[in-house]
């Protein structure tokens, strides 16, 4: 779909998404920097895709279609050659009453739509879709991914049945045009609309197993023949710019790759096993904006508190869990509302995940002399108001972010400890004097990741005695329900524009907080169907501990995790299992899922 400049701008101004006064420095910044301002609005998230295809779908009177809602069977879409589909951008997703149904992303294109309605008739009906929304759908004419992955690499395999040793790697085996080439591409483009995090490249004994990380989890995704690693493997470097020749020491890389319109990063690491090389690649979606805090999971007490401390001019932010429990996600979220062309943010990371436009990032370079305590210490020399340190891991890094917090600048840093509490006695371990902790530190947030239940394969149970006294060991049920209504009114009321509507929905969350606490002994949503399908992305549960003047003297006269815990419990502290247990009775996740990453 290409917009014509002028049409785009007078869509935007009259739907209020862009001001008139904006307009000329869009066409001039357009002009500048050789883009369309279509890509200038979608660039600058003015408007998403979706919303700038309905804009136009009503400018020029055609229905918008949302083609991620129609299964298309393989029989139907077919009755569109694939070549020509991709020629004209165009899906045939239904029929109905014998009446076929178009979705193209130019329904302007006269040219396409003649043709098309010869192939299929005169009463087509047209409609318009995203370009991405269309780019997903013309991929299934690929069928089934794994199958085509397992064809593509047989090809291969048996092409190199009879010659060489199995360790060379020739150049036509890892060229553009390959068949291990169209492998890599297969395996990733794979992954990326199976929404996995990771890709594991693992050679083994007598096959390369592939495994996908899907919301946490590793999954088997295919096996190819043991043949292949040494080009697959090889063919990876050379995307990511490694040494091909070097097999005995690890190495880490990057390369970036485009599908559906979204540009994706892939961050390489191979490491030597004993049978050859192993390669994981971190999938990153450089195309996604950044979540705002309340769509990260925070209400309440917890969402008071972080934005007091951001608030803050000075002082320090941590946030703790284990490695894969999103504290990066945390950050960037954090970061990107606070950067404003009025302030500074510099980081130091290892490594740096997703780039922050406006911010300077400096990435961790052990070999060079740039650690955290190195990069930190010259960060100070760059007159910045906020700093990010990827994460605390020796006395120097901790007692140069604390010196940075009483110079006047904000810090953000991560650490790794169980829950919020046990953070502060940890940076007692690393030698900070309690004073300067209890006077720097701001808050402490603990989270983890849990999976998203599926709502339409959730179902309720009703927990037996030695269930329910499990759970009630587990989670402080009763301050867990008396939380209930605060977290049901947040839910529904946070970023609603609608100021008239808040009374009714206000009341409207009322009566859901009385109805589960009535029900919460007979419905609790927690053992899931059998099966992956049960679930469908993840989300955070949250604990925020606020630096009170209570806590603060806790500190200073060395009190123990558990007091500090306590205190902040009293306070109005949620805890990370009683936030879970507030979400899964809301159907977000199961209890199942809070006991899994909790459990201690």
């Amino acid at each position: 779909m290409r917009i014509p400049d002028s049409l785009v701008t007078e869509i935007l101004v009259n739907a209020n998404k862009l001001k008139e006064v904006d307009v000329d420095a869009m066409i001039e910044e357009s002009r500048n920097s050789n883009t369309s301002v279509q890509e200038l609005v979608l660039k600058k998230q003015v408007v998403s895709e979706k919303e700038l295809t309905q804009l136009y779908a009503k400018e020029i009177d055609v229905p918008f279609i949302e083609l991620s809602q129609y299964k298309i069977d393989q029989t139907l879409l077919k009755q569109i050659p694939e070549h020509i589909a991709r020629k004209y951008n165009a899906v045939l997703y239904a029929i109905d009453k014998d009446i076929p149904k178009l979705a193209m992303d130019d329904p302007d294109d006269l040219q396409a739509i003649d043709f098309l309605q010869k192939r299929l008739g005169q009463s087509t009906e047209i409609s318009i879709a995203t370009s991405s929304d269309i780019m997903s759908a013309l991929d299934e004419y690929k069928g089934e991914m794994s199958s085509e992955i397992s064809k593509v690499a047989k090809a291969e395999s048996d092409e190199d049945d009879s010659a060489k040793p199995e360790d060379e790697v020739s150049e036509e085996d890892i060229s553009e045009d390959s068949p291990i080439a169209q492998t890599v591409n297969l395996l990733v483009e794979y992954a990326i609309k199976q929404k996995a995090s990771d890709i594991h490249i693992e050679p083994r004994e007598n096959i390369v197993q592939v495994r996908y990380r899907i919301d946490g989890i590793l999954r088997e995704a295919n096996r190819l023949p043991r043949k292949i690693a040494n080009a697959l493997v090889s063919r990876i470097k050379i995307l990511s710019n490694l040494k091909i020749d070097e097999h005995r020491a690890p190495q880490d890389g990057r390369f970036k790759t485009s599908l559906n319109g979204h540009l994706y990063a892939l961050r390489v690491s191979t490491l030597p096993i004993m049978d050859g090389e192993k390669v994981v690649m971190r999938i990153l979606n450089e195309s996604t904006k950044p979540l705002n805090l309340e769509q990260l999971g925070y209400w309440g007490y917890s969402l008071d508190s972080i934005r007091d401390a951001i608030a803050q001019p000075h002082g320090i932010i941590l946030v703790t869990g284990p490695t894969g429990s999103g504290k990066s996600t945390t950050l960037y979220s954090v970061l990107n509302i606070l950067n404003t062309p009025g302030v500074n943010i510099s980081t130091v990371e290892d490594p740096v995940e997703y780039r922050i436009s406006g911010t300077n990032q400096t990435q961790v370079n052990s070999k060079a002399g740039m650690t955290f305590a190195n990069g930190l210490r010259a960060l100070l020399r760059q007159d910045p108001n906020i700093i990010m340190v990827g994460e605390i891991r020796d006395s120097e890094t901790a007692n140069l972010a604390i010196q940075a917090a009483l110079t006047g600048h904000l810090v953000f840093s991560t650490l790794h400890t169980n829950n919020a509490a046990t953070a502060l006695p940890r940076l007692l371990e690393m030698g900070i004097e309690p004073f300067l902790i209890a006077s720097t530190v701001r808050v402490v947030v603990a989270q983890r990741l849990v999976r998203r239940l599926n709502p339409d394969m959730s179902k309720t149970y009703s927990p037996d005695e030695k269930h329910m006294k499990e759970l009630t060991e587990m989670f402080d049920i009763k301050s867990a329900i008396s939380q209930l209504g605060q977290a049901e009114k947040d839910l529904v009321v946070i970023g609603d524009n609608n100021k008239s509507d808040a009374s009714d929905k206000k009341a409207e969350a009322k009566t859901m907080s009385e109805s589960k606490l009535q029900l919460w002994g007979e419905n609790i949503p927690d053992k899931a169907p059998p099966g992956t399908s049960a679930y469908e992305g993840r989300m955070g549960i949250y604990e925020v501990l606020n630096v009170t003047e209570e806590i603060e003297q806790a500190i200073v006269s060395d009190g123990t995790t558990t007091q500090i815990q306590d205190i902040a419990v009293k306070q109005g502290m949620v805890t990370m299992q009683q936030d879970g247990f507030i979400k899964a009775l809301q159907g977000l996740t199961t209890l199942e899922e809070i006991m899994r990453v909790t459990r201690e």
